[in-house]
């Protein structure tokens, strides 16, 4: 009994959604892959939200970052995008080319699959101003979900229990 768990105990959580420290530096262009501008967001050390501006469509940013700093990234409308295939991305070692120079390691944006709510959701943003939402013959949930704001910070606490509870990075 006593082995099983001292077994659990050594068995860590991931860390918070936040940036760690500055110790291993890497490379890395971000290429936004998608049709809309992506916006690029540093977690910084108390995880909050740090924004590098926009990357265009076909466009990239290059960037001198460390191995514990998260990144995600959001259409201009507050859309989720995905980095690598993933809402969050962390840095991977660096790598060096042949005469010794770090090489920028390529990681995609690209706009994720929504579900068909989402993407409903997102079409309806556009096309009713939001005072006109509750006069829309909808459910009652969809009318909330549209009423609601995009919001980062939501996101990123979601996501960081999301971490906790999974225990991936």
């Amino acid at each position: 009994m006593f082995s099983h768990s001292s077994a659990m105990a050594k068995q860590e959580a991931p860390a918070p959604l936040k940036s760690l420290n500055s110790d291993n530096p890497t490379y890395i262009t971000f290429i936004n892959k998608s049709r809309r501008n992506a916006e690029a967001w540093w977690l910084d050390f108390e995880g909050k939200p740090v924004s590098y501006g926009a990357i265009q469509p076909r466009r990239s940013l290059q960037m001198k970052t460390f191995l514990t700093h998260p990144w995600i990234f959001r259409a201009s409308d507050g859309a989720k995008m995905l980095v690598n295939l993933s809402e969050v991305y962390f840095p991977t070692p660096v790598q060096y080319e042949v005469f010794g120079y770090p090489r920028y390691q390529p990681v995609y944006v690209t706009a994720p699959v929504y579900s068909l709510q989402e993407y409903c959701i997102r079409l309806i943003r556009s096309m009713v101003r939001k005072e006109d939402i509750c006069k829309l013959e909808i459910p009652e949930g969809l009318r909330k979900e549209l009423s609601r704001d995009p919001d980062l910070l939501r996101d990123i606490q979601i996501l960081d229990a999301k971490r906790a509870i999974n225990g991936s990075n």
